[in-house]
């Protein structure tokens, strides 16, 4: 088995072990599970060079809220100096206005519930929480979102840096405490908030566990009235994220959502529960071999021929854009709460919302 050496995992462990992977993503999560049994797991490859240090820099950043608006608002201007593979993966920043802290239901009120706007979610695809909110209010929720949330420590987890991600565990439990419910519109997050309990080992954090929901599981759950109208999206490929596949046992719940949604078609991705490469932290521990994956990936997706992909995963959106870009292939990739949003706005006969693209 893998054993940590003075509590480092080194990369000559891990390399036999997820090569011999379908799924290398899986090793991440087993390793985020021995780290919450009370082994305190690094993942530390052994190579150097700019990536190591840039992802250190990144995990310190993202816990930061303030240093990451920073970064954010200066990353046109630093760019041109990051590693050529970083920059073919960051998106552009999102220009949407930040959601305001409280917003109140249409029709008749069902209850209220909390929205975690994430950090990598809301700093590049605050579409997704802005639809999310859109489809909750929609559909008789409101939204609380409270200030002063930070990044939830997913992928610290991931990277082994656990005391970390018990700081920013609790951190969210704080922030959301009182709240029944907390929805998150990101499937990694989702699945690492749903575990918290087993990383903090508290009565408070099982209990602040069981409040946390992915967005898509809650809404398939508690039902929405479905839109009227087809938002000029003939057909959709579902990707499964492996977080909410493997650990969230997420797979129906979007077919069930955008099945709603009047002539849509919804088609499936040949081998779509292989890994996209992202898998965490995954894409940068292990480039060659999360390129190869991503690769794999974007030419499943193109071969459906859907000129749109729902991923709930911002981390999956990254890697597959890339992939579909490096290939020359054009295919949207929305959130299935962006594409209800959409249907929605069709509906009501107003334009709809931009989401990124790939």
């Amino acid at each position: 088995g893998i054993q940590p050496q003075g509590g480092l995992v080194q990369d000559q462990q891990l390399r036999p072990v997820h090569q011999g992977l379908d799924h290398p993503h899986l090793l991440l999560v087993a390793l985020g599970q021995i780290g919450d049994a009370g082994t305190q797991v690094q993942i530390e490859p052994l190579r150097r060079g700019p990536e190591r240090w840039l992802r250190r820099l990144g995990l310190g950043v993202l816990a930061r809220p303030r240093l990451l608006s920073l970064a954010v608002r200066l990353q046109p201007l630093a760019r041109p100096f990051l590693p050529a593979r970083t920059r073919s993966l960051l998106p552009e920043p999102s220009r949407e206005p930040r959601l305001p802290p409280v917003l109140e239901p249409e029709g008749e009120p069902r209850g209220t519930v909390a929205l975690l706007t994430g950090c990598v979610q809301d700093r590049w695809y605050r579409s997704v929480n802005l639809a999310a909110a859109h489809v909750l209010t929609r559909n008789g929720w409101r939204v609380l979102v409270p200030r002063g949330q930070t990044c939830c420590g997913a992928l610290h987890a991931h990277h082994g840096r656990l005391d970390a991600a018990r700081e920013l565990a609790r951190h969210a439990m704080a922030t959301f405490a009182g709240a029944d419910a907390v929805l998150v519109t990101a499937a990694g997050c989702a699945a690492h908030l749903s575990e918290v309990g087993d990383l903090l080992g508290t009565p408070q954090a099982h209990a602040f566990a069981e409040r946390v929901h992915d967005v898509v599981r809650f809404l398939a759950r508690e039902g929405i009235r479905p839109p009227a109208a087809n938002p000029g999206i003939p057909r959709v490929a579902v990707h499964d994220a492996c977080h909410a596949l493997r650990v969230s046992r997420i797979r129906e719940e979007p077919r069930a959502l955008l099945a709603r949604v009047p002539g849509l078609e919804l088609v499936e991705i040949p081998s779509g529960d292989v890994c996209c490469g992202a898998a965490g932290l995954y894409t940068v521990l292990e480039p060659d071999m999360a390129d190869a994956l991503m690769r794999a990936k974007a030419e499943a997706v193109a071969s459906t021929g859907a000129p749109v992909l729902a991923s709930a995963n911002p981390g999956c959106t990254m890697q597959i854009a890339a992939g579909l870009r490096w290939l020359g292939h054009e295919v949207e990739i929305l959130h299935p709460v962006e594409i209800l949003d959409r249907a929605y706005a069709a509906e009501a006969g107003r334009d709809a919302p931009s989401g990124p693209s790939p």
